[in-house]
């Protein structure tokens, strides 16, 4: 893959855009930016249309950047145009967290947890969390009976974001069949709560 420079004055958006990106989103991305620089190139075709990458291309204008590193696609019908843009917009919505690695790497980073994308709060609870709940385990036997029930409770919660975390892999995986999974009991459509796993029926 051939990545070019090219000013952002040759680049604009398509005439529809299925994306739409939130201030919060756009802060995220121009925190990464900061952090990281540009680690991915804004995707054109040979006019300049943006196929993927309309978030990006907002933040460098944004931050006052005259170029970006591009990919340009050629040869592509519009019709092929309008099935990548719509593809790069839902594949990756189709993938699930490892939250078993998300923890891990959290831990690991310890308290540099300025991680663009994530709340610098949530992420330092988990690790506190995980780090009480093991210096009370290693004095088992002297807790008082309210300091175990918060540990149980911790250990309930991490299970829960685990199961709930199988269950949408499991719901992205067609069964060996090819049939698709079969709905609850309730018979409805249902979502799970991102915290606490819990199913929430609509």
């Amino acid at each position: 893959m051939k990545v070019t420079k090219k000013p952002l004055t040759e680049l604009h958006p398509p005439e529809r855009n299925v994306r739409m990106h939130t201030d919060k989103q756009l802060k995220e991305f121009r925190r990464s930016v900061e952090m990281f620089g540009q680690i991915r190139p804004i995707v054109v075709d040979e006019g300049g249309t943006i196929l993927a990458g309309n978030g990006l291309f907002e933040t460098l204008l944004s931050m006052g950047h005259t170029e970006a590193d591009c990919y340009v696609v050629s040869g592509l019908t519009e019709a092929q145009k309008k099935k990548l843009m719509l593809a790069d917009n839902r594949v990756f919505d189709l993938g699930v967290d490892d939250l078993a690695a998300l923890d891990a790497l959290v831990l690991e980073l310890k308290d540099d947890l300025d991680i663009p994308g994530f709340e610098e709060d949530l992420l330092r609870a988990m690790v506190m969390e995980a780090d009480e709940a093991s210096a009370a385990l290693s004095e088992y036997g002297t807790i008082d009976p309210e300091r175990a029930e918060e540990i149980r409770e911790t250990g309930q919660r991490y299970e829960a974001r685990e199961t709930a975390a199988a269950a949408r892999a499991e719901d992205c995986t067609p069964s060996a069949t090819g049939e698709q999974p079969q709905q609850a009991e309730q018979g409805g459509r249902f979502v799970l709560c991102p915290k606490c796993g819990e199913q929430i029926w609509l």
